[in-house]
């Protein structure tokens, strides 16, 4: 249980370092210069690093273990927490590369540990750290505004709060991480995966779910603010976005697991996420918060489908891991495409019409690639004694 405590507080540490940027991204460009793609470029920075240090997270996992790998990471955040408030920009970019940097390593070995240390309850435990994720996100959506003007308008003391939970969960986890085995994970390496066409199909899901997910999280407060609303209201809306994933989140992964395929559950996801780009871009200030409420839900279902089928594909722990650095490498680097392609449409045409097209043309796009994610298939592992059948009834055996 205390494992599963640490582990949960953990999670709260996902999110935060890049939902807090969006609401305060208004007050960090007018104080430091920057224009509208170099803001996006901030969420962008974070978001390619998880892309490209992912790759690393398998090697230090078997190196030190999982648990250890983890703790690393959350060391990492917390000085990347402090470093991007400490100065200008270039402090600000050093530090959003290392909060990416550091989230990459915990994104890529929590499946692998669930799936190592809970391995007959993986859609429980997926649902358990994906609400962490999207719990953390919400609050640092909702109260970077509020700490802000309660420190007299200072940006950078409320960007850098989240550092608080980030010790706690350090000083939480560190007895399980230094308790553990060194290299208790024997992690395959990401190439043999390079050959598998389900591994592709389970990294477009991953990165293309992405895509839809940051343009979001980096510029839904700035679009409610230019239809009208306050920096608070549009803060306010993007955390609720966030918070109502809570639900998806928990209830979606258990169900899905559950089900001998996950097509049905990636439909719904897609068809609720693209239901609140449409509202947005249609009728903005008519009922705001229902449509960031339904966006909410189905973006929270589809990162939880997402981390659930990389459980689900991969025939054991070992095998979890390295899947997860290649989805999630790859993913995100197509990810990191997405704010500042925004950023880049708002500023040539001065308006949010077409960036939210484009959002919408990413949820048609994460709709076909997520059909053929959710058929039930396990990835082929080139050079394993892992033969199809035991990886089959591997799978199976998650599923149930």
């Amino acid at each position: 249980m205390l494992l599963v405590i640490a582990f949960a507080l953990a999670s709260l540490n996902l999110r935060p370092a890049l939902a807090g940027v969006s609401p305060a991204l208004t007050d960090i460009m007018s104080e430091l210069g920057l224009s509208a793609a170099a803001g996006g470029m901030i969420t962008t920075v974070m978001v390619v690093c998880l892309g490209v240090v992912s790759p690393v997270a398998p090697l230090l996992a078997g190196r030190f273990g999982t648990e250890r790998a983890l703790l690393a990471g959350l060391v990492v955040l917390c000085v990347g927490l402090l470093v991007r408030s400490a100065g200008g920009p270039v402090l600000l970019y050093l530090g959003a590369a290392a909060c990416g940097s550091a989230i990459a390593i915990m994104n890529v070995v929590m499946p692998g540990f669930v799936k190592r240390r809970f391995p007959n309850h993986t859609g429980i435990l997926t649902g358990l750290y994906t609400t962490g994720l999207v719990l953390g996100a919400s609050a640092a959506s909702a109260f970077t505004v509020p700490i802000r003007d309660a420190v007299g308008g200072g940006w950078r003391f409320a960007i850098a709060v989240p550092v608080v939970v980030a010790i706690v969960a350090t000083v939480l986890w560190a007895p399980h991480a230094l308790r553990s085995s060194r290299g208790n994970t024997p992690v395959l390496h990401v190439r043999p995966l390079l050959r598998s066409g389900t591994a592709w199909i389970v990294t477009a899901f991953m990165g293309v779910q992405s895509i839809t997910f940051y343009i979001t999280l980096s510029w839904l407060p700035t679009i409610f603010q230019d239809a009208g609303y306050s920096a608070a209201y549009a803060g306010f809306l993007l955390g609720l976005s966030n918070l109502v994933q809570v639900a998806s989140t928990l209830t979606m992964p258990i169900l899905a697991a559950r089900a001998r395929s996950q097509v049905p559950h990636v439909v719904t996801a897609v068809v609720l996420t693209g239901a609140g780009y449409a509202g947005i871009l249609l009728a903005p200030t008519t009922l705001p918060w229902l449509w960031v409420l339904v966006m909410g839900f189905g973006q929270g279902a589809s990162i939880a489908l997402a981390l659930l089928i990389i459980t689900l594909r991969a025939p054991d722990s070992t095998s979890v891991v390295s899947l997860s650095a290649m989805a999630q490498g790859f993913g995100y680097i197509m990810a990191a495409a997405g704010p500042l392609v925004i950023g880049v449409l708002y500023q040539a045409t001065a308006g949010w019409t077409l960036p939210l097209v484009f959002g919408l043309a990413m949820c048609g796009l994460q709709l076909a690639v997520g059909i053929l994610a959710g058929r039930p298939r396990v990835v082929r592992l080139p050079g394993t004694t892992s033969g199809t059948g035991a990886a089959e009834h591997a799978a199976g055996r998650s599923a149930q």
